[in-house]
Order: structure tokens, then sequence, then C-alpha cells
């Protein structure tokens, strides 16, 4: 009887699409039958793509969506519950996981260049916090958002950082506390997101919204990024203080000289990025 010729492997799809829509790089969640959670491999594979897009001139501005019923669970709580086992109880794998996708998260803040979330579905936990560490969301009406680590004797903490840096207090407290998922249209009154639109039109919304923002000087929206999120740590007059100087910085560019200039004489500015 002949032997049996072993299987190879199915090859797993990318748990990270990238695709380009002109000048609009589209970052796509892909972990769909695990609600898109953000694992070790997703936090690394998302980390990666935005320092790859850190410098690259040929994108102007990123979207962030998913595929599947989720945008995202949060972290991947079977891939944390697997390290209980470890001699620390997976206190050192904790302290790294949540770590990491803490400066995966600060680099969307840290990126030069504008960042829309895409929300087709619920986004919880540290999904949740994906959504708000993006410059600008976009959800469908379909979309919710929920910080329900409390039901599970998790408070949480980490997406607790982005969550009440775009909504008020007392409503990210009632987010944390509860853990009750709002719908796409009260987290647009409370800040959370920009715009929601009808179920199945988010994406198409989100990089119309990167298109208008790509059109502007890439210099002018990479130096407005970074002060505006700068000056919100600051007291009032040291924010002042900031923004005259960036201000100055950016009348003296290239592209400001062009843009109050072509304002002046009622033509189209044409950007050098400088």
């Amino acid at each position: 009887m002949p032997a049996q010729t072993a299987r190879a492997p199915t090859p797993q799809p990318p748990i990270l699409l990238q695709e380009n829509v002109g000048t609009i790089r589209v970052l796509t969640l892909n972990r769909p039958a695990a609600r898109n959670s953000l694992s070790e491999g997703l936090i690394a594979e998302l980390h990666g793509a935005l320092k790859d897009i850190h410098d690259d001139n040929s994108v102007r501005a990123v979207v962030i969506a998913a595929n599947g019923p989720a945008f995202s669970a949060g972290h991947d709580m079977k891939e944390l519950t697997a390290r209980r086992s470890d001699a620390d109880r997976g206190r050192a794998y904790f302290g790294q996981i949540m770590n990491a996708c803490s400066a995966m998260m600060q680099a969307v803040v840290h990126l030069p260049k504008p960042v829309v979330a895409a929300v087709q579905g619920i986004a919880t936990a540290a999904g949740c916090q994906l959504v708000a560490s993006c410059d600008l969301a976009v959800a469908s009406e379909a979309a919710g958002f929920a910080t329900p680590g409390v039901d599970i004797g998790l408070f949480c903490s980490t997406p607790m950082v982005a969550l009440s840096r775009n909504v008020p207090r007392k409503q990210a407290m009632e987010m944390l506390l509860t853990g009750e998922p709002i719908s796409a249209a009260t987290a647009k009154n409370i800040g959370l997101v920009n715009r929601v639109v009808a179920a199945g039109t988010e994406r198409d919304a989100a990089i119309a919204l990167a298109q208008k923002v790509a059109l502007k000087s890439a210099y002018t929206v990479k130096l407005g990024k970074e002060a505006f999120y700068r000056q919100a740590e600051m007291s009032l007059a040291d924010a002042y203080r900031y923004a005259a100087e960036v201000m100055t910085e950016n009348m003296m560019a290239r592209d400001a000289e062009e843009g109050i200039g072509a304002f002046i004489e009622k033509r189209e500015p044409k950007w050098q990025d400088k």
C-alpha cells in the first residue's frame, strides 16, 4: 500500500490587509473569526505598517477598517489566558502585550498623517481604544462602542486613556463603570466619532474624508497634527506660547507663503509639502 503523502498546511490569510486608494493607505483588520481581536501578531502588524507609512511620502492619509461583523473586540483573551500557566502566572507577558498595544496606539497619534477609523460593527475595549486613538472616525449606523472590561473583572484602564481624551469625563466614566455599549448615534453626540453613515458605506465615507485632508499641504497637516496633541496636554498659557511658536514656524514655510498668496490672488494653491 503506497505511503500517504503528508498534506501541506493550509496557508493562513494575512491578519492585516493593506491597499492603496490613490494616496490613501487602507489598513484592514482581518481576523473576522476572532472578531478582529488585537492579538500579539495583529498589534505587531499594525505597528509595523504605521512605521512603514511614517516616512512614505506617497501616503497622505490612512484609513483603518475591519472585515467581518466586528470592528475589534479588543485584546485576544484566549491568547492572554493561555499564559496563566507561566511561572509568573503571565505577569511578564501581560505587561509586554499591554505596553506593545500602548506603543501601537501612540504610533497612530504620532503618525504625521491623519488616520481615519472606518467602524462597521462593534468596537469594544482595546477596539474602542483604537477608534479613540484615530484622528477622525466614521461609523456605520450598525456600529456600537463599549469598554466592558469591568464585566469580566478587568477594568479597561488602557482604553480609558484614549477614551477620556475624546469624550467628556462623565460619559467616559459611565462607559467604563457600567460596561454598557453605546450606539453610533450616541458616540457621535459625545464626540467619539465624527460621522454616522448608512451601514455598508462607512469605508467609502472614511476614504472620502481622508481624501479631503490629503488635498491639503502635507507639511501643514503634519505640523498641525503634532501641535494639536502637544498643546492639549499643556496649561492654557503654555499652550498659547507653544502654538504661537508653531504658527510662526508655519508662516515661514513655503506652503504657507503659497497658500496665502493663492488666497489673495483667488487661485488654487500648488503645494510643495514644505
